[in-house]
């Protein structure tokens, strides 16, 4: 993904005898109400480690295998799974260690989440980095970590196999598109009187 800033300088008529500091603005997206959610309230820079991990939905997009194409640099989703991830659960079955036993396996930093170019784009990391707000399924919004799957949008039911399962030569096969598209509209389920919790899936902040 590319950042996108924009920096808009307004003109001044005249010049003042003094001028004091200049006020900061926030970046676009960012609320500055106390009684606003801390992902209204903060850059990914500024989120503290509880923050950062909670901001996971437990979709489980990016532990699906991804391709290049060597050729134009194009990376594609497969519904095949890391061999680390449990598709029951819909979670990493050693988080601790992963990079330990997956070595391409990628540590989200804010510097990351804005330079990699194939985060689903409904991933919440990418959403706060352009801006934007976490939508109506995320744990963080509904209270539930069920909402995610319930809304379709999780990889719950869609992983076809994990990699340990798949040779090489069979990859291309299995090549899919969902996972890098924006979900389908899914119907919310009626209000139960859910509030904001923290919790969803870790991720490192460096």
């Amino acid at each position: 993904m590319s950042q996108r800033t924009d920096d808009p300088r307004p003109s001044r008529a005249g010049t003042p005898p003094a001028p004091g500091p200049r006020e900061k603005t926030p970046p676009p997206g960012v609320e500055t109400s106390a009684e606003s959610p801390f992902w209204r309230r903060k850059t990914l820079d500024a989120m503290n480690k509880a923050e950062w991990e909670s901001l996971c939905d437990g979709c489980g997009r990016c532990c699906l295998v991804k391709l290049e194409d060597e050729d134009t640099g194009q990376i594609h989703f497969t519904d095949v799974a890391c061999k680390l991830f449990d598709a029951a659960g819909c979670r990493c079955a050693d988080y601790a260690h992963r990079r330990r036993k997956v070595r391409d396996c990628i540590k989200l930093t804010p510097e990351t989440v804005r330079s990699l170019a194939w985060l689903p784009p409904s991933c919440a990391y990418r959403l706060i980095a352009e801006g934007r707000d976490l939508a109506w399924w995320h744990p963080l919004v509904s209270g539930s970590a069920a909402t995610v799957h319930e809304a379709g949008v999780s990889v719950r039911g869609r992983v076809a196999a994990s990699e340990t399962e798949v040779a090489l030569d069979d990859y291309p096969g299995h090549i899919v598109a969902w996972p890098g598209k924006w979900p389908r509209p899914a119907k919310r389920k009626a209000a139960t009187g859910r509030t904001r919790a923290a919790g969803g899936r870790r991720r490192d902040k460096a």
